[in-house]
């Protein structure tokens, strides 16, 4: 196993350049589609679900490539990680994705500094937040049990449809949450709306790992890399 480190570099860069792709991507799309936010969202979404796919490549094999609060929450609670180092790998996803915010804040010659306007609250959006959380872990922990090799790709596609079947856009990720409500531009959230979205995606996490347990596990609990 790498050292912890590494581990922790490999989940700080990676939540980094997720928000980088997730951030940029928007920014450029609201650029380029002329006000046409069907054409924006569409040309946000792909390079989202393209990225997950290359950051989980490369660095599922040093730290298991979480980039995700509620996923490591979900394998501290399988016995695969130690609580300890799980709660090193939340701080790390959430100042990671900050980081990448900003990145991609100047890369497009922004102000670092933003505190997003855009509002997204409501009972559908929330209900769509525990949906799309709950989607994910079950891609993850499905593909795990059957088919390991094709979690990298499984994921992007997920997220991918996810954008588009979710009244939220399928955030699915504390960490994004949180970084996302500091940049006010395509993909950001109002911080007013941060909680009612955690609170869901951790509740779509729950509900995953309950199910990801008695569905592919005979012992009933969540079956991790090893």
């Amino acid at each position: 196993m790498p050292s912890l480190g590494r581990r922790i570099v490999a989940e700080w860069l990676g939540t980094a350049l997720l928000l980088t792709a997730v951030v940029g991507s928007g920014i450029m799309a609201q650029k380029l589609s002329g006000g046409n936010v069907a054409l924006a969202l569409l040309c946000n979404t792909i390079p989202t679900g393209a990225i997950l796919v290359v950051l989980i490549l490369i660095f599922g094999p040093v730290s298991g490539a979480h980039f995700n609060p509620a996923v490591t929450l979900a394998f501290a609670y399988g016995g695969e990680q130690q609580w300890s180092v799980a709660c090193l790998y939340i701080v790390t996803q959430i100042v990671g994705g900050i980081a990448g915010v900003w990145l991609a804040h100047l890369m497009f010659e922004l102000p670092a500094w933003q505190i997003s306007l855009t509002q997204r609250t409501g009972s559908g959006q929330w209900l769509a937040e525990c949906v799309a959380t709950m989607g994910l872990l079950l891609t993850i922990f499905g593909c795990i049990a059957r088919n390991a090799a094709a979690t990298p790709y499984a994921v992007g596609l997920y997220i991918t449809s996810a954008y588009w079947f979710t009244a939220s856009t399928s955030f699915a990720n504390p960490a994004v949450t949180i970084a996302r409500s500091l940049s006010d531009t395509f993909a950001g959230i109002a911080p007013g709306g941060v909680a009612a979205f955690i609170a869901a995606q951790l509740l779509g996490a729950i509900i995953a790992t309950v199910l990801s347990g008695w569905m592919w596990n005979p012992a009933g609990t969540v079956q991790t890399p090893r």
